[in-house]
């Protein structure tokens, strides 16, 4: 039987009216952050359902741009995340959609250019409480909270990939609460998402990357 929080019958402590359209959605970003490896230029957040219906009154905009800059639910600079946001150089734009159709209502993709000029596009839904799952990473589908210490890791789906990795993280004594390997074809990109029950080493990350099918290592 899964434990209930008292997080997630009261809510986090957060600045905002919502914890779903304001708290989730700053996590939301925050995770998009930590994913990003340079620093984020542009970003577009595409807002479905509720979120494209309220952004505004609910402060959805300005969590959403407080995230990205790298601010948590408790930061009393969220209400004035737009002015950071501009100190930053950092050039943000709000698309919303009220005619596609997601899975939750409070959903947004966020879409980041970094400093090298690369693209990537995160899809991430509130689900009450301040509690939030990313769902999509580039386009292949996904599922992580970022409740647990979360290693992502972009590969070219070969064989022994995966098991160099889960042998690399044996040899750290680091114990695998959850993992999941997602692809988007047979030879193709895949994300392994790992959620371990304690730290992880980042000594880890240099060791998986010494294999040549690996892209990338995010610990979040």
């Amino acid at each position: 039987m899964k434990e209930i929080s008292i997080f997630d019958v009261i809510g986090p402590n957060m600045i905002g009216p919502s914890s779903s359209h304001t708290a989730g959605a700053v996590r939301i970003a925050l995770l998009v952050r930590k994913l990003i490896q340079g620093e984020i230029r542009e970003v577009k957040f595409i807002l479905y359902g509720s979120f494209a219906q309220t952004y505004k009154g609910h402060g959805t905009d300005k969590a959403l741009v407080a995230g990205i800059l790298g601010m948590d639910t408790e930061d009393e600079r969220i209400k004035d995340a737009f002015t950071y946001a501009k100190e930053a150089g950092l050039c943000y734009t709000f698309e919303p959609n009220t005619i596609k159709h997601t899975d939750h209502p409070n959903t947004v993709e966020v879409i980041v250019v970094d400093d090298k000029g690369e693209t990537t596009s995160v899809v991430g839904a509130s689900i009450g409480g301040g509690n939030v799952r990313i769902d999509q990473i580039n386009g292949v589908d996904v599922e992580f909270t970022g409740e647990y210490c979360t290693m992502i890791i972009k590969q070219q789906d070969t064989p022994g990939v995966v098991a160099y990795i889960t042998s690399s993280l044996s040899e750290y004594n680091i114990n695998i609460a959850f993992m999941r390997l997602y692809r988007e074809d047979k030879g193709a990109f895949a994300f392994t998402i790992i959620e371990t029950d304690e730290h992880i080493d980042e000594r880890v990350q240099d060791k998986i990357r010494e294999h040549a099918s690996i892209l990338s290592v995010r610990i979040i």
